[in-house]
């Protein structure tokens, strides 16, 4: 019998916790994990290390095996319960289900990327980035999440947190204004200084979201639930501006949200932005005023007609005069006259010499 090779003890040590999947990667990515892969390895490699072990060919890991942080950061382990919420954080709702799939990942694998906060003067931490992964995490059951501090002030930290949210495709039109605004007024800036600092393009673009906060609550809560489009609330605020009418503000929105059709299941109905551009259009039209025509019959022998009517026939009479209006087109004149039942029809019928056979 031959002898059994020995095991190969480099690859003993090899082996061991498998790396995350790239489902978790994915996930982890899109809810404010890492975002790029492999980009931690520096870290746990120091700059002296050597090896005796002659070096492989590169390979770029699917995962590194701890979490990630920039070259020369440290990373620290810190309980979620102990970080405090960023007070620029304009986010106010998060997806439960999104948040649902965040903590199955980060049960099975971690927290791939870090948390980045900042040291307050009280000594406590202050969260800039990664709310989502801390919430997670704490839903998770984890006692430690991995941290990097990063030393910055107020406004930077503020940009650090708006911007990172901003990036995210879920975050509604109205929360991200109320980002722009807490930019503009807590730190004194210009709408093009604002649009620099979050890498948008030109003032028109903050200015112009900031502008839906002048929506009335209810109006700006349809926009954050995106029952109506951003292009109904440009529509909306601009009616808003001009008139201040909130009934009338709010009743358009209504008019703009799609109903769910119990028999297709589909959503139905709801103006469409070019239809409300319209029906504003025509509720604000101005009025043309017309000139008087010329009536046929003088109010005082039309007066008198009605008084002798109402004598020989004994009911209610009415009469319009014909009318020649100023561009010369003539309107007919209308006699009325009230009976109350059949037989008071055949009696004025009689009486007017109307024989009926």
């Amino acid at each position: 019998m031959k002898d059994k090779k020995p095991a190969n003890p480099f690859l003993k040590k090899a082996s061991g916790a498998k790396p995350p999947t790239r489902a978790a990667i994915k996930s982890q990515q899109k809810h404010g994990g890492l975002g790029r892969v492999g980009r931690g390895l520096d870290s746990l490699i120091g700059p002296g290390t050597s090896s005796s072990v002659p070096a492989p060919p590169p390979v770029v890991p699917l995962v590194p095996p701890a979490a990630s942080a920039s070259v020369g950061e440290r990373v620290l382990q810190v309980p979620p319960w102990e970080i405090e919420r960023s007070p620029w954080q304009p986010r106010t709702e998060f997806s439960r289900e999104a948040l649902e799939d965040l903590v199955e990942s980060i049960r099975q694998n971690g927290i791939i990327q870090p948390l980045t906060c900042r040291r307050r003067k009280d000594g406590k931490l202050e969260l800039i980035c990664g709310e989502r992964r801390q919430r997670a995490a704490t839903e998770a059951g984890l006692k430690l999440v991995p941290v990097v501090v990063r030393d910055v002030d107020d406004a930077t930290a503020a940009v650090m947190t708006i911007t990172e949210n901003l990036q995210r495709d879920d975050l509604n039109p109205i929360d991200e204004a109320v980002g722009y605004r807490t930019l503009k007024e807590d730190f004194n800036l210009t709408y093009e200084e604002v649009a620099e600092r979050v890498g948008k393009k030109g003032r028109s673009t903050i200015a112009n979201a900031v502008g839906l906060l002048d929506l009335p609550e209810e109006v700006q809560g349809l926009v954050r639930q995106r029952a109506i489009s951003v292009g109904h609330a440009k529509v909306l605020q601009g009616l808003h501006a001009r008139y201040g009418n909130v009934v009338e503000t709010c009743e358009l929105a209504k008019a703009c949200v799609p109903v769910l059709d119990p028999r297709t299941g589909k959503l139905v109905g709801g103006l469409t932005v070019r239809e409300l551009e319209r029906r504003v259009a025509k509720l604000h039209a101005p009025v043309v005023e017309r000139k008087p025509g010329t009536p046929d019959i003088p109010d005082s022998y039309a007066n008198s007609v009605v008084e002798e009517l109402r004598r020989t026939l004994g009911c209610a009479v009415r009469l319009t005069s014909g009318m020649t209006h100023a561009n010369g087109k003539h309107t007919k004149g209308v006699l009325e006259i009230d009976f109350i039942n059949n037989d008071d029809l055949d009696r004025v019928l009689a009486m007017l010499g109307v024989k009926m056979g």
